[in-house]
């Protein structure tokens, strides 16, 4: 079995490392692009033809399956990817987990790129699934750059600076930048009010790690004693894992990482 994941930078760690716990037989194929990173400012232009470069540079190594492991290009390139890929190879885009933490009754806060913070496509998914729980949408300013680069002065103002606008009375937090999940425990250390119920947090990396399997067929065999290999690709060329990726458990998951073929 050989999953691929694709992301501008190592926000692609968190459903690696769901996959490589679900199926750690499954050979993985991890395509970055750190010469067009970051791909939240891009026009969805700009965004599209990238996330198509990384896309196909993937593709190449024949995955049954395709993960874009970023929110902001299961936006703007996801229908792309699909008619350029499928039905040969499935891809599976990531949505902020709002439908389950709003089944949760709420409040609930949704942490988000400023970019996504108030977008249409955000608003839609809070009038579909939010069922009418009350939802703030929290803009995290500067948080995805500084999990990026692993700057944990930067992650510490970046998560302050989000919790301080997140309202008191939330019991839920969706995590809605895949780069998010990689800092949770930090995330839910600031949010958390004394006195007040555990705080749940709600990602993504799960969810779709279990929905690449569904697409091809294939169930969970988190007991293989098998360990598949790591393929990385650096904007199409063969490379390693960036050395910020190793500061996340998620990363240190996949320190073997073998020469891209």
């Amino acid at each position: 079995m050989k999953i691929a994941l694709m992301d501008s930078g190592i926000g692609l760690l968190a459903a690696t490392a769901a996959v490589r716990r679900l199926r750690p037989d499954a050979d993985l194929v991890l395509s970055l692009d750190p010469d067009g990173m970051p791909w939240g400012p891009r026009t969805t232009e700009d965004l599209t033809e990238r996330a198509v470069a990384v896309a196909e540079a993937a593709a190449a190594h024949r995955p049954e399956a395709l993960i874009v492991g970023c929110n902001t290009a299961t936006v703007h390139a996801l229908p792309t990817l699909r008619s350029l890929l499928e039905p040969g190879i499935p891809v599976i885009g990531t949505v902020p987990a709002i439908k389950p933490a709003a089944a949760g009754g709420g409040p609930v806060a949704i942490w988000a790129t400023p970019a996504t913070t108030g977008s249409p496509y955000q608003r839609d998914l809070i009038r579909d699934f939010a069922g009418g729980v009350p939802v703030t949408e929290v803009p995290c300013w500067g948080l995805a750059e500084a999990v990026e680069h692993a700057d944990e002065t930067a992650i510490d103002a970046a998560v302050a600076a989000a919790a301080a606008l997140t309202p008191e009375d939330v019991t839920t937090v969706v995590l809605g930048c895949t780069h998010y999940e990689l800092v949770a425990d930090r995330i839910r250390a600031a949010v958390q009010r004394p006195g007040r119920p555990p705080l749940v947090l709600h990602g993504s990396a799960g969810a779709v790690a279990a929905q690449a399997l569904r697409r091809i067929g294939a169930g969970p065999a988190p007991g293989s004693a098998v360990l598949g290999s790591v393929t990385v690709l650096l904007s199409g060329r063969p490379g390693g894992l960036p050395a910020p990726a190793l500061a996340y458990a998620e990363g240190r998951l996949l320190r073997a990482v073998s020469p891209a073929s």
